[in-house]
């Protein structure tokens, strides 16, 4: 199914009418990259000690039902594409069983001058892998 990363809504992330922002989603999702990179040994001072990054290139998010105060929430991630200096990420946020938001984002492999450069093989195994327990 993908790797799971627990969030409970806090108050500042409600938009006027007591619904997460729409904004706040996508902060949702990169602590579901951050968080299924860290569980493959990735977290990003180890990639940046690499010289390595990772740069979001595209975004599409698709709202689906909102979430509101003190829900808990699960950001599902997998790694649907990679390709020799890029990846693509499939995302859905879970409330109970029900998906309220999906994504799908590609981002570029770069070096921290934002140059492109190939996953190095020891990264592409891992993340084809996925964090342990998938």
């Amino acid at each position: 199914m993908g790797h799971e990363t627990p969030i409970r809504v806090r108050f500042y992330e409600l938009d006027p009418y007591n619904h997460v922002n729409h904004a706040t989603y996508v902060q949702y999702f990169e602590v579901g990259r951050v968080d299924f990179l860290g569980k493959i040994g990735y977290p990003m001072d180890e990639l940046a000690e690499q010289g390595l990054q990772f740069v979001v290139t595209e975004i599409t998010t698709k709202f689906l039902r909102s979430a509101g105060p003190e829900d808990d929430l699960v950001v599902i991630t997998e790694v649907a594409e990679l390709r020799r200096a890029s990846s693509v990420w499939s995302q859905q946020i879970l409330l109970g069983d029900d998906v309220i938001c999906t994504q799908r984002i590609k981002a570029a492999i770069t070096d921290l001058d934002s140059r492109p450069v190939r996953v190095p093989k020891h990264l592409q195994e891992a993340m084809k892998a996925g964090p342990p327990g998938l």
